[in-house]
């Protein structure tokens, strides 16, 4: 008995820990963007420059995920997460007393790999030991830490400095690197196999035979979802001060509101998740991304509608991710699951640079208007992939 009331508390503790490292994972991201007009000016570098760490971020993070399922079946997920919490808050504090941008482009490197190692860990090990309800709450941790880490940078810019916002970051990320350090005896303790109704004998029985395509099309969905949503995060700001006449602080405002409603969605949905199932979710977040986006793509419609367009299209985007990465314990065998989320996550990255630069070129050749259309192509895409995949698994 005394074992079983401690049970619960173990579990608890963990998807805490979990959550606050999804968190940490969360709060780099849109911080350089922030920062980089006063870097680039105390480093004497071009705006353009700032392509170059972006790249070499993603290139890094991509190579960590490609590994991934490796690392992880020698070390186990409570080590690789907790050597990757120390990697990227090394990093972050090696921004902050950076004397070159040489440096910056080489702290790049360990960032992105702990970055790709935690993002891709901790999706396999909450795919395969939580329910779709844990999923979409683990992302949903994610966008607080995006929406954070900015606005430390901006309290940090305001009153000392971009160094003073590193090195605020770097003490997060190695605070909770000690936590990870203190708590890896809770990896093994709990979820050490999945649970009954995860990879079970019976569930395998019923799982067809694995082609391929099917590894890769699940893969291919992450990219094109990715693509979707950042390309839309890095355009629409642009699409609404330079075609419809928005003054930035509004167009700005909007942006962060397409993120919060995206943030607010996936935790909301984590109440309904276990009940509607994660391929009925995904299928619907779609239609409902694709239908805001059509709305916000519209420039005839009223301001106020066209903005609307802009959160519901958010709101659809919420439970792809999350529920994508959930359904993938789900269609593949146990063997397979964290090579498929090491592929998943990895083109991930691919998606949120690649896609969104392509929409530039089509922005400079074809103009801005037709950037939204083009998005809502990828959704469309999005949907036919993850169709074809529900029949092959």
């Amino acid at each position: 008995m005394p074992f079983k009331n401690k049970v619960p508390l173990v579990h608890l503790a963990l998807l805490a820990i979990i959550y606050l490292a999804f968190i940490s994972l969360g709060l780099p991201d849109g911080v350089l963007g922030v920062a980089w007009t006063a870097m680039q000016r105390d480093m004497n570098q071009p705006l353009a420059a700032v392509g170059l760490l972006t790249i070499t971020l993603t290139i890094s993070s991509g190579l960590s995920t490609v590994v991934s399922s490796q690392v992880l079946s020698r070390l186990g997920t409570g080590p690789v997460v907790m050597i990757s919490g120390f990697l990227t808050g090394l990093a972050l504090l090696g921004f902050a007393y950076s004397p070159s941008f040489g440096w910056l482009l080489l702290l790049c490197v360990p960032l992105g790999l702990g970055a790709g190692a935690v993002d891709a860990g901790l999706n396999h090990f909450v795919a395969a030991h939580y329910s779709s309800r844990h999923m979409n709450w683990l992302h949903g941790c994610w966008g607080i830490g995006a929406t954070l880490g900015p606005l430390i940078m901006v309290a940090a810019l305001a009153a000392h400095g971009w160094q003073s916002g590193y090195q605020t970051l770097a003490f997060l990320q190695l605070s909770l690197a000690v936590v990870l350090l203190l708590s890896l005896s809770l990896w093994q303790r709990e979820n050490a196999k999945p649970p009954a109704e995860v990879h079970s004998a019976a569930q395998q029985a019923r799982l067809k035979p694995v082609s391929i395509t099917a590894t890769w099309l699940a893969p291919l969905g992450f990219l094109l979802y990715v693509a979707a949503e950042a390309g839309t995060g890095l355009w629409a700001a642009s699409i609404l001060v330079n075609s419809r006449g928005t003054s930035p602080a509004t167009a700005g405002t909007w942006v962060a509101l397409f993120f919060g409603a995206i943030t607010a969605g996936r935790f909301g949905v984590g109440l309904v998740a276990n009940r509607l199932g994660n391929r009925r979710l995904i299928r619907l977040g779609i239609l409902i991304a694709v239908a805001g986006a059509v709305v916000f793509a519209i420039p005839a419609l009223p301001a106020p509608l066209s903005l609307l367009g802009l959160v519901v299209m958010g709101l659809g985007c919420a439970p792809i991710y999350p529920s994508m990465m959930h359904e993938t314990a789900r269609r593949f065998t146990a063997n397979l699951t964290a090579k498929v989320i090491g592929r998943q996550v990895g083109l991930s990255y691919l998606g949120s640079a690649g896609v969104p630069a392509a929409c530039g070129l089509l922005a400079a050749y074809a103009g801005l208007p037709m950037v939204m259309p083009a998005l809502i192509l990828v959704l469309l895409g999005l949907l036919l992939v993850t169709e074809r995949l529900n029949r092959l698994t």
